[in-house]
């Protein structure tokens, strides 16, 4: 839970606003809203009723969540050397983009996503000079969004397997509800 010890008086706003009660029809709100530009606080709302009887409605959010430069930084920091600027200007695009998607409110992992991304890395990297710095640069990758890089490859390869073992009428099936995947 985030804790404030300081606002400055150009963080804070006010105003009037009547709420409408079952017993007072005129209620008049004094509102205030802390702007979001206090250090891991969303938002702050306070509320405080002026009639007789007094009020307060006090709401908070927090959330840490990393901006796309301290993800970007912590790619850097896991893997210290230099990328070709024909694989860097890829894979720095790549990890914005799925910064964005990584930290939106509705981000769930999903081993289906995880093939996919596993895939288009490996294609992507496939002329690497090294397969030892492509896997290093993936773990990099993965673990500077907050991830498990060995959850990646192993949904990847677990997915990959049963889809080989799969024929045509098994994936009509599969299509119909009948067939299924083992949960991870």
């Amino acid at each position: 839970m985030a804790a404030v010890t300081s606002l400055s008086f150009s963080s804070i706003s006010q105003s009037k606003f009547s709420i409408p009660s079952p017993r007072n029809l005129a209620s008049n709100f004094d509102a205030f809203k802390f702007r979001s530009t206090i250090s891991s606080l969303d938002s702050f709302n306070l509320r405080v009723s002026t009639s007789s009887r007094v009020v307060i409605h006090c709401i908070s959010t927090s959330t840490d969540v990393p901006t796309v430069c301290e993800t970007k930084l912590n790619f850097l920091k896991a893997y210290k050397k230099l990328v070709p600027s024909i694989y860097n200007t890829v894979l720095q695009e790549l990890i914005v983009q799925q910064h964005l998607m990584r930290y939106k409110s509705t981000y769930r992992y999903d081993p289906v996503f995880a093939l996919g991304f596993v895939t288009v890395y490996d294609q992507l990297m496939e002329g690497y000079p090294s397969d030892e710095d492509r896997d290093t640069i993936l773990k990099a990758y993965i673990m500077a969004l907050n991830e498990d890089p060995d959850q990646y490859r192993a949904d990847a390869r677990k997915l990959e397997k049963w889809a080989r073992s799969q024929s045509a009428s098994t994936l009509v099936d599969f299509a119909s509800r009948e067939g299924e995947v083992e949960a991870a």
